[in-house]
């Protein structure tokens, strides 16, 4: 429908030449991002329902997420210039799929410096993917462009967020309502089959990357992020 409007009018908001422009990255941000953005909506979830974490308990183990995320920041430069943004993003995304499928292995007897380790390996791999994609997603923008792209983008990045939480709640209620073991008191399976699909989907969405060509290596400036906001 927006693309009957913007062939009629003559300054659309979004030009169709920047859907063009943006393909794989929109497309890699909006279903890589779905797995993203439910992780914090299921991960404080799991610990609180299933191994009996009160909320601020929750919310600190979420505290190696986020420092992880920053310190791999730092060496996101250095790989995408080394190794291109197509090798970067494939193999990133298929870790990022495959550490979100490991939660489906957690349990209450999981010592704790192994869940503080896995927590703190997805919040960086995840940093690295949200850097590559909103760079690749932006670097190609010029002046004129600039503002109707990072209002594009800004869309893609709400929209991918919200699908992720309603897809996460949707397959859990899901799981939760057909798994035979799943009881009031047991709502680990669920969890478990939930992880394991949305790292599955999160991994799929490597394909779209391995479209970009194997020589784009530049970086640019992003754009903050809201979804890495935790």
């Amino acid at each position: 429908m927006y693309g009957l409007h913007a062939v009629r009018v003559p300054q659309p908001i979004f030009s169709l030449d920047l859907f063009k422009m943006f393909c794989v990255g929109l497309l890699g941000n909006l279903f890589a991002r779905i797995g993203s953005g439910a992780m914090p909506y299921l991960l404080p979830l799991l610990l609180q329902i299933s191994f009996g974490y009160s909320a601020f308990e929750a919310g600190l183990m979420m505290l190696p997420v986020a420092a992880a995320g920053m310190v791999s920041k730092r060496i996101v430069t250095s790989l995408i210039m080394k190794r291109g943004y197509r090798r970067v993003l494939v193999v990133n995304t298929v870790l990022v799929g495959l550490t979100m499928a490991s939660f489906s292995l957690t349990s209450a007897e999981q010592p704790l410096w192994l869940r503080l380790v896995q927590l703190a390996f997805f919040g960086g791999v995840n940093s690295i993917q949200f850097t590559a994609m909103n760079t690749l997603t932006l670097k190609d923008l010029g002046t004129g462009g600039a503002s109707s792209g990072n209002s594009l983008f800004s869309l893609v990045q709400m929209l991918s967020m919200s699908l992720g939480v309603t897809i996460a709640g949707a397959v859990l209620a899901t799981f939760t309502g057909i798994l035979p073991k799943v009881t009031a008191t047991n709502s680990l399976p669920a969890f478990h089959a939930t992880f394991l699909c949305v790292g599955i989907v999160t991994a799929a969405s490597a394909w779209i990357f391995a479209q970009l060509a194997p020589e784009i290596r530049t970086v640019k400036t992003k754009q903050a992020d809201p979804s890495e906001a935790h």
